[in-house]
C-alpha cells in the first residue's frame, strides 16, 4: 500500500515545483519525486518479515538522501526519529499511526526549529494527528478526517507569513500562497487513501 501511494506523488511535481518557486528554491517537486523512488526502491529491498522499524529505517534513509534539500533531510529524520518508537513493532493500528506521526513532528520541529503556526509542513502534520489521536471510526474513515483537517490547515497557511526557511526571506510576499510541505503532507495522505480502497 505505501509503495503503491508512493508511486502516484510524483504526478503532482510539477504542482509542488510550482508551489514552492513561489516561496523558495522551486526544488520540492525533485525532492519529493527522487525520494518517493528512492524509498520504493528501498522497500523493495526488505525481507518479507521486515518490522515496522525495519521499513521507516529504510524510509527514512532513502528519503534523505535521494536530494541534498531541507525537506529531505527534515523529512527522512523524522522518519529516523520514528523508527525508533516502533522498535519490536511487527504491525501497526492507531496508536502505532499516532506515535509514528508524533515521532516525526516532534524531529521536524526540533531540528526545523519551528512549530504550528510558522508555516511549515506542521501546520498540517500535528493538526491531523490531533484528529487521528481524538477520533474513533474505521482506518477508512480516520484517514479521511485527517485528509479534511489537513486540508483545512493547508487552505490556512496561505494566509500566513513564512517564517523558517527560505521562504521567510519573501516575508509578506509569501502571505497568499499555501504551505509547499504542508501540501506535499495533504497529496501523501491522498494517496495514501487512494491506496487504501484499492
Amino acid at each position: 500500500m505505501l509503495t503503491r501511494s508512493l508511486s502516484t506523488l510524483p504526478a503532482h511535481a510539477d504542482e509542488l515545483r510550482d508551489l514552492d518557486a513561489a516561496l523558495g528554491d522551486g526544488d520540492l517537486g525533485i525532492t519529493v519525486s527522487a525520494g518517493c523512488a528512492a524509498v520504493i526502491k528501498a522497500l523493495e529491498g526488505l525481507p518479507d518479515d521486515a518490522t515496522v522499524a525495519d521499513v521507516l529505517l529504510s524510509a527514512g534513509k532513502a528519503f534523505s538522501t535521494a536530494n541534498p534539500s531541507t525537506f529531505a533531510a527534515l523529512t527522512g529524520g523524522g522518519l529516523l526519529a520514528a523508527s525508533k518508537v516502533m522498535a519490536g513493532k511487527t504491525s501497526m493500528g492507531k496508536a502505532e499511526a499516532v506515535e509514528i506521526g508524533r515521532a516525526v513532528a516532534g524531529r521536524i520541529a526540533e531540528r526545523g526549529k519551528s512549530k504550528v503556526g510558522d508555516k511549515t509542513v506542521l501546520d498540517a502534520l500535528i493538526p491531523s494527528l490531533d484528529v487521528l489521536e481524538s477520533s474513533t471510526g474505521t482506518a477508512a474513515e480516520l484517514l479521511a478526517a485527517m485528509i479534511a483537517t489537513a486540508q483545512e490547515q493547508v487552505d490556512a497557511t496561505a494566509g500566513l507569513q513564512s517564517q523558517k526557511g527560505r521562504a521567510a526571506w519573501v516575508q509578506e510576499r509569501s502571505v497568499g500562497h499555501a504551505d509547499p510541505g504542508a501540501t506535499a503532507y495533504l497529496l501523501f495522505l491522498a494517496a495514501l487513501q487512494a491506496a487504501f480502497k484499492l
